[in-house]
């Protein structure tokens, strides 16, 4: 028999369903692993009375006859969304101790489906890094180990890490996550499961602790395409709350998903072939190419032309939100607060700050300021917003000649942790393919591919256009049937 906790989301909500088994027994299951995988640090807090009280009535609904969309699935929740009752740090010391008082709106939305939560996943700090290095509470450990016998631990990715190392060793079937800059697909890719970052817009962000508030969306992690599909339709819709918020019903995806590509146009930017890319890379893009060639795909080349500005314009805009975002971080209100013997207001904000933030949090914040600042705003931050500009007119001029875009998610396999924590730019560059439709508040999904040299998961991006969520999902689905990927890291832990 199948373990319980092989299984993901359709697997666990048509069992439940069916009377398989019962939402119960799904969530000790669980409950049990999560206590079990410590090793990996990828939770910051269990909850697994919360799981159980929702499998219960989810165990109560069936007799009912009264079960929702995501009724005796447990998931886990990535600790950038504030939880009613649970603590919420955002992985970070500043807000040790914080326990809010309302729900978040995305995983209201998830509760209201039915879901239950195995507990608060952990993540790089305010959801900065692409390694999971800079969180306050010790890195995540990726279940993944290379096959060179070094046993080095590895990176699961950033800043969504906790989310995609739980569900790659099946600690939960799925996860929230967020996406900044690729802080979704990263992760995913490092760990061979799926992740969709929505249309921005999609997803509220009312309750989710800001980063960057014209970049943040959030998105579900899970095994497969299907299961992204029914977490995103549960996560999805309009909020009154955000001023960002779309006022859109929320579609069908799951019932949409179709592999059959026939009449699609699938562009190749040819600026992502950048130099020095791993062979291994370029060979699952061409591979990606083929597979979509064969679910009836037609391909064409489109260009990017300011594809290379991406990254320095992000690093403007993202860290210029986040040093307005975090100021009200003070020690006031609510978190940490360092109070040194007579120290007065300025002092408590320097001690407080310099003793919660970590050290990438306070990169960001003082590039931030500096780019806001006086002196400086109208010829870095006022320029980068202009390049966000040409880059969203990049990909409506692409999206004439195709429907969607194949690149790869991460320009190499997970590396190990310090490998690349010394040199920001080394760390940066890991969002050279996903930073552009970040910018253009595009929906783009990662999908596993395949393995490289090494037995690590790689893998390929589908971006489209705006409120296409359902081409995306379609295409991912495309490619995961050809793929057949079904490897999973050894367990360890």
């Amino acid at each position: 028999m199948t373990e319980l906790t092989d299984l993901g989301v359709a697997a666990i909500r048509d069992g439940v369903r069916d009377g398989s088994f019962s939402a119960r027994e799904v969530a000790t299951a669980f409950n049990d692993r999560v206590a079990k995988a410590k090793a990996l640090n990828a939770f910051l807090v269990e909850t697994p009375d919360h799981a159980l009280k929702a499998a219960d009535a989810a165990d109560a609904a069936r007799a009912s006859g009264d079960l929702k969309p995501l009724s005796g699935v447990p998931i886990g929740m990535k600790d950038l969304f504030c939880t009613d009752g649970v603590p919420t740090t955002a992985a970070s010391g500043i807000l040790e101790g914080f326990t809010p008082t309302y729900e978040s709106t995305v995983s209201a939305n998830l509760w209201n489906a039915g879901a239950g939560m195995l507990g608060k996943l952990n993540l790089d700090q305010f959801a900065m890094g692409s390694s999971n290095e800079t969180s306050a509470f010790g890195n995540v450990i990726s279940p993944w180990r290379r096959k060179d016998g070094g046993n080095a631990p590895l990176a699961p990715g950033g800043s969504s890490g906790g989310s995609s190392s739980a569900i790659s060793a099946r600690l939960c079937p799925a996860a929230t996550g967020t996406d900044t800059g690729g802080s979704i697909r990263q992760p995913a890719a490092f760990t061979g499961i799926s992740g969709i970052k929505p249309t921005y817009g999609r997803c509220s962000r009312w309750g989710t602790i800001a980063f960057a508030s014209s970049l943040d969306q959030a998105g579900p992690m899970a095994r497969d395409v299907r299961d992204c599909a029914i977490m995103l339709e549960a996560m999805a819709g309009f909020d009154p709350k955000d001023s960002t918020s779309l006022e859109l019903a929320v579609p069908s995806w799951e019932a949409g998903l179709s592999s059959d590509l026939k009449g699609k146009k699938i562009g190749i930017p040819k600026e992502y072939r950048v130099d020095g890319m791993p062979h291994e890379i370029d060979t699952l893009w061409e591979q990606g190419i083929a597979w979509l060639k064969d679910a009836g795909a037609e391909i064409v080349e489109v260009s990017l032309p300011h594809t290379k500005y991406a990254l320095p314009a992000y690093y403007i805009i993202a860290p210029a939100e986040a040093s307005s975002n975090l100021a009200r971080y003070d020690g006031v209100r609510y978190g940490l607060r360092d109070l040194p013997d007579g120290a007065g207001l300025q002092d408590m904000y320097a001690a407080t700050r310099a003793a919660g933030f970590g050290p990438e949090v306070k990169r960001r914040i003082m590039i931030g300021t500096y780019v806001l600042s006086a002196g400086f705003y109208d010829a870095y931050y006022n320029q980068a917003q202009k390049v966000r500009t040409l880059i969203a007119r990049d990909f409506d001029e692409a999206w004439k000649s195709c429907d969607l875009l194949l690149a790869p998610t991460a320009p190499s396999a997970a590396f190990a942790l310090g490998e690349k924590s010394a040199d920001p730019l080394a760390m940066y560059l890991n969002d050279v393919f996903t930073v552009p439709s970040s910018l253009a508040g595009l929906p783009a999904m990662s999908v596993p591919g395949g393995l490289d040299a090494q037995g690590l998961p790689l893998g390929l991006q589908i971006i489209g256009k705006a409120l296409d969520e359902q081409g995306v999902l379609n295409a991912g689905l495309a490619i995961e049937e050809r793929a057949g990927f079904t490897a999973r890291p050894e367990q360890w832990w």
